[in-house]
């Protein structure tokens, strides 16, 4: 039997840190992915997770687990595929230090990806982000945090886990402010502020009085905010903001849904795709083309361009009685 803490956390201190030189945002997806790993398998077998062993990890308790992603928590299918790449790359870690594993190891490795589904991204409209901001109660500390936190994210367009590992010294409000970030691939990047925000910062920067290298919206305790804090704090406030706006009622508003009214409020202001590219630190110029497909005034403009075609009305003659009967079917 092997046990399967030294494995994982040589993964985490020597793969990631030393090896790869992983970036802070993906050993903090990693990390949790691993935690709600331990945590499903605690409650399912009972054992502590620093008792299991790597034979504990078997595709079945591994299917089983991201079934319950999807099914208990809500996760979408590509939230499934991030955990499971995390999953990936342990064994593919493991495969090295454990080759008396390998037929539980590359049958796990064998676990596929989820095709999933290219919808019309969601957004908020102008509205429905007045009302969410509105929405904090600015008379408590938490709720002052709550509203600086969504009013840069609809701004900026910021991933979830870049507004949680922002540290103080990361923002700038004199001259030329913007907020500096470390996202995906290690790219760092500079994000211009609008005056408002910049005036909504800065009183809860003042507020905050924190150190520069402390997070700059902590959680309880002065710690990092989770993804999951952030998740739910959205959540909240967008259920709160639905009582005064209609249309958010029934809306399923998560951080990655301001991201997107941030690019959405970018395109619609007639910025070019390659900007927002830039601004949302994508990697491919192709990925913004969602935003455009989801821009139906977008589409009315062009189609409002487009001459109509020159066709007649015509009188209907109904079909053979033998191809209607086949056609019915």
């Amino acid at each position: 039997m092997t046990a399967l803490a030294p494995t994982l956390e040589a993964f985490f201190t020597d793969r990631l840190a030393h090896q790869r030189r992983a970036s802070p945002n993906t050993v903090a997806s990693y990390r949790d992915s691993f935690r709600l790993l331990l945590g499903y398998l605690q409650q399912h077998t009972g054992k502590a997770p620093s008792r299991l062993e790597l034979e504990d990890l078997d595709t079945g308790t591994i299917t089983a687990f991201l079934a319950s992603l999807e099914r208990d928590r809500g996760s979408s299918v590509r939230t499934r595929n991030a955990r499971l790449a995390a999953l990936r790359s342990f064994f593919s870690f493991a495969a090295l230090r454990h080759p008396e594993h390998a037929w539980l190891i590359q049958r796990v490795l064998a676990i596929p990806l989820q095709r999933a589904t290219k919808g019309i991204v969601s957004f908020l409209t102008g509205t429905e982000v007045e009302a969410l901001l509105a929405s904090p109660d600015r008379s408590s500390e938490s709720g002052r945090r709550d509203h600086a936190l969504l009013l840069l994210a609809v701004q900026t367009g910021l991933r979830v886990s870049e507004l949680t590992h922002l540290r103080c010294v990361d923002v700038e409000l004199g001259r030329g402010p913007h907020v500096r970030t470390l996202g995906k691939g290690r790219k760092e990047r500079a994000t211009p502020l609008l005056p408002e925000t910049v005036k909504v910062l800065a009183s809860w920067i003042r507020e905050r009085e924190g150190q520069p290298s402390e997070p700059l919206f902590p959680g309880r305790g002065g710690g990092t905010l989770s993804p999951d804090a952030v998740q739910r704090m959205v959540a909240k406030h967008a259920a709160r903001a639905g009582e005064r706006c209609p249309t958010l009622r029934g809306k399923r508003v998560t951080p990655h849904v301001l991201r997107h009214s941030a690019a959405m409020a970018l395109l619609s202001g007639g910025v070019d795709q390659s900007v927002i590219a830039l601004w949302l630190g994508h990697e491919r110029l192709e990925t913004t083309d969602l935003y455009v497909h989801a821009d139906l005034a977008l589409k009315e403009r062009a189609l409002a361009r487009t001459a109509p075609p020159q066709v007649g009305a015509h009188r209907y003659r109904a079909p053979d009685s033998l191809l209607a009967f086949l056609k019915a079917l």
